[in-house]
């Protein structure tokens, strides 16, 4: 075991009597060492209950001749950070989960790891860690929120965003954004909608690294909990059969993800974490895989943002596996791959069902015969950009409009609240990438603004930054090369006509390639925004958007 390098020898003496003075017994050091890596905190709704999840994962480790030792990792809540320079940390917070994982587990030789994450960063970090490792691994997450109700309306966090902008554009009075706020979060667990959390929890069962159910089963439910202790034992197996996850995360299985991906019609972040995590992985994806994916795979759910559902409608209607069992009828998934049920993923989907056809589309009568997202190319993305095409208003597939350009979120969210932009605008946001940000903020409370004053149908909104999962409207995100670099985002002029085609996968700026050219010549890099701490090393160490935002 790899754990025999702290416990087993005359000469680690010293290490045994450690742990024994943490309670520790020798019939315990005698059993694999598994890691459960807990992130619970107090300052993230999807992670206030994991103290009572990971309780679960150890008592599944025990039950299956293990000894469960657990350890911490942090975790940002993407809303409280939003829109303001917390929001910078957000992303950069993802590689710290990974180090610090990689750190402790490296450190104290564990036999394998059972991770226990819920919210946006945190999700994709611990499956980086994974990769990177190589030993055997299991997800658990915590479980989405359940929505919220005013009487017969349906709400969630985006409800709130977008109430804001209702209260500044004169739709909404402040004591009925009171009353949203006090019910569109009822409890703990991730925010309900296919937000980038969800998205990601539903696409770790996919990848093989989570057990079926871990994406749509209620963060409430005690499903849940059993869940967790399912996973518990199953680390036992995976560690005996020395099943790891590079085992698991294999190209096909990251294509399989893309493609439920384009079903589910998941966040605009899937994109960047994917690529980010199948680079742990030593498996690269280029961007334009996602496209032709999107061209080949129809969108059969539509869930808030996009639509009136939420993840526990998902759950209802069968969850990812009816949605993976869906797709399989045209042969569009790879039902040969492993995954940690140490059974393929045809065989996990083998009795799933889908229970409501409105929640799950048919694949013959989908939403959309394309993909919920897409990417963008064009003079003003040379390397790529992306929008949750799902949540885009049909009469934004195709747009040309004035840019109106902001060097900030601030700048630009003040702008919209005091009625700056008018319809068919082009809202530009730069130099809030992964280097010029630093930290590629999330623009959840511009683009919920345009939305709450009812202009989501008449302005997009471009940047070299992030969108939240919970964003809708023509909002394309991660252009690449971003501000900070030097991309044509950097020299975009007030009034220059942008054109957009999503359908065709294009995003350009109507000047002549000379005159573009010239521009940049003359551009010169603005003075770093952070140079010191953790944020100023991150703005040094980070890569392009386009190839996942990881650190060199």
């Amino acid at each position: 075991m790899i754990s025999d390098r702290v416990k087993k020898g005359m000469e680690k003496a010293p290490h045994r009597a450690l742990f024994k003075a943490m309670g520790y017994t020798d019939e315990e050091l005698k059993r694999p060492l598994i890691g459960v890596v807990n992130s619970q905190n107090e300052v993230i709704p999807g992670h206030i209950h994991l103290d009572t999840i990971v309780r679960a994962v150890k008592d599944g480790i025990r039950m299956a001749g293990g000894t469960p030792v657990e350890f911490s990792t942090i975790g940002v809540c993407d809303g409280i950070a939003m829109n303001h320079v917390g929001m910078k940390y957000s992303l950069a917070s993802r590689e710290l989960i990974a180090d610090s994982i990689e750190s402790v587990a490296i450190a104290h030789a564990f036999d394998g790891l059972v991770l226990v994450p819920n919210c946006d960063k945190i999700v994709p970090g611990m499956l980086m860690a994974c990769a990177r490792l190589n030993i055997p691994s299991a997800v658990v997450s915590g479980g989405p929120m359940l929505a919220g109700r005013k009487g017969s309306q349906v709400l969630d966090l985006n409800s709130v965003f977008e109430g804001v902008g209702a209260v500044s554009a004169g739709r909404m009075t402040e004591e009925e954004l009171k009353e949203i706020e006090e019910c569109a979060c009822p409890g703990c667990g991730s925010c309900s909608g296919m937000f980038t959390a969800n998205s990601m929890n539903c696409l770790s069962e996919v990848l093989g690294m989570a057990l079926p159910g871990n994406g749509t089963i209620p963060a409430v439910y005690a499903e849940r909990i059993r869940l967790a202790k399912e996973a518990g034992m199953k680390i036992m197996e995976l560690v005996e059969k020395n099943i790891c996850p590079r085992d698991i995360l294999t190209a096909g299985a990251f294509e399989n993800a893309l493609t439920v991906d384009m079903a589910l019609g998941c966040s605009t972040n899937s994109v960047l974490h994917l690529t980010a995590i199948a680079h742990e992985a030593e498996i690269k994806i280029d961007l334009d895989i996602v496209n032709s994916i999107s061209q080949r795979t129809p969108n059969l759910c539509r869930l808030s943002p996009a639509g009136p559902y939420h993840v526990e409608d998902l759950y209802a209607a069968g969850g990812v596996q009816a949605v993976m069992k869906e797709l399989s009828k045209k042969d569009l998934l790879n039902l040969d791959l492993l995954t940690v049920t140490g059974r393929s993923q045809g065989e996990n989907i083998s009795n799933a069902v889908v229970l409501d056809h409105e929640v799950i589309r048919p694949i013959e009568n989908p939403y959309s015969p394309t993909g919920g997202i897409a990417v963008l190319r064009g003079s003003l993305a040379p390397d790529g950009a992306v929008v949750k095409r799902a949540a885009v208003a049909s009469e934004m597939m195709v747009h040309q409009g004035p840019a109106r350009v902001f060097d900030s979120e601030e700048e630009a969210f003040e702008a919209i609240l005091k009625g700056r932009i008018n319809k068919g605008d082009v809202v530009v946001i730069r130099y809030e990438g992964p280097k010029g940000g630093p930290g590629m903020k999330e623009m959840l409370s511009p683009t919920s603004a345009i939305a709450g004053m009812g202009l989501d149908k008449d302005v997009a909104l471009l940047t070299d930054g992030r969108f939240s999962g919970a964003t809708r409207g023509a909002s394309i995100g991660h252009i690449s090369p971003e501000a900070m670099e030097g991309g044509p985002i950097a020299v975009v002029n007030e009034g220059d006509l942008i054109s957009i085609n999503i359908p065709e996968g294009r995003l350009d700026i109507m000047i002549s390639q000379q005159e573009l050219k010239e521009r940049l010549e003359k551009w010169k890099a603005p003075e770093p925004k952070v140079k010191h701490g953790y944020l100023g090393r991150y703005a040094r160490l980070v890569t392009s958007a386009s190839t996942g935002a990881v650190l060199k």
